[in-house]
């Protein structure tokens, strides 16, 4: 990509497409394209077809997609695969039929199967049955990759698919009934200190292990793999550092200075029990994450500080 190359990121308002956004504009990128939902809603795939064809981005970030938590899924499966397969599927066509040079695709690293041997290869894909509590998400997000892939195979298209782990920072959604684990422990504790409330009580045992990626540090590698990357098979992007949910718990509750009980729900599912990744076809290329989680989550909880109005509150 070129300084002024145009440039279209969707899904801006997000986590990831908002980081995005930020580290384009500090690396000098300035044509930059961006709609909201209610300028363009990308599950319409009229309204997608006219907006490629009046602004012909050369280049597309697609972090644009209907994602959230445990409950979230297992409360909506029929919304996330419905949404997720509009967006992608009008995104992709629509990039491909007006020219685009490159298209990046955003996956997930719950596209793997529910017991793949940890650290997570690109080829574990489909070798086995998926994690049942996100299985809509999942398949949504496995059908974009190959979508981007049978379009490359079949037209030419340069596409890359990028599967990151968990992922975390500015501009995350903090929507108890609706987000991920990192924000839903930072609403619950700072809460609960603010009520002086004795527990927090939190899903499953906590046994589960994860790794989290800083979403500026996602937008990083993303920018560099549109530069740098041009093979249409997926690749792993992540931190290298696995933590389980009941120490996650832990970190957060220490950063915000909740000094509480935390109790677990093991009525509630837990998730997939392990998930890493291995990023070694990453780090073949020269790049590593740069912010390691205690820096992240610091970052993260005053960002949530300054602008939790916005939030429902637990």
């Amino acid at each position: 990509m070129k300084s002024d190359s145009k440039i279209y990121v969707a899904g801006h308002r997000g986590l990831v497409g908002s980081a995005i956004v930020r580290q384009l504009n500090s690396q000098g990128y300035h044509n930059i394209i961006t709609k909201n939902k209610s300028e363009l809603d990308l599950t319409r795939q009229n309204d997608v077809e006219d907006f490629f064809d009046h602004h012909k981005p050369e280049y597309v970030f697609l972090s644009a997609a209907r994602v959230g938590g445990i409950g979230y899924n297992k409360s909506c499966p029929a919304d996330f695969i419905r949404d997720n397969l509009q967006i992608q599927t009008n995104v992709i066509d629509s990039a491909y039929r007006n020219q685009c040079k490159k298209l990046a695709f955003l996956g997930s690293a719950c596209i793997y199967p529910k017991h793949a041997p940890v650290p997570i290869k690109e080829e574990y894909l489909m070798t086995s049955v998926l994690e049942e509590t996100n299985i809509a998400y999942s398949l949504a997000k496995i059908s974009g990759y190959i979508m981007c892939k049978k379009y490359s195979e079949q037209y030419g298209f340069n596409t890359i698919s990028v599967m990151p782990n968990n992922l975390y920072g500015i501009n995350d959604n903090f929507n108890i009934e609706r987000c991920h684990v990192i924000p839903s422990f930072i609403n619950k504790f700072i809460t609960a200190k603010e009520n002086n409330s004795p527990t927090v009580t939190c899903f499953g045992d906590g046994s589960p292990t994860r790794e989290f990626l800083f979403s500026d540090d996602l937008a990083d590698g993303l920018i560099f793999l549109m530069n740098n990357y041009n093979d249409p098979d997926i690749i792993n992007i992540g931190p290298d550092r696995e933590v389980s949910i009941k120490e996650l718990s832990e970190i957060i509750a220490k950063h915000v200075g909740y000094n509480g009980l935390i109790v677990w729900d093991t009525d509630k599912p837990n998730g997939t029990p392990r998930r890493a990744l291995d990023t070694s076809k990453m780090r073949s290329l020269n790049w590593n994450a740069k912010t390691d989680l205690d820096e992240g989550l610091k970052i993260t909880i005053d960002w949530f500080m300054k602008n939790r109005s916005t939030y429902e509150r637990v």
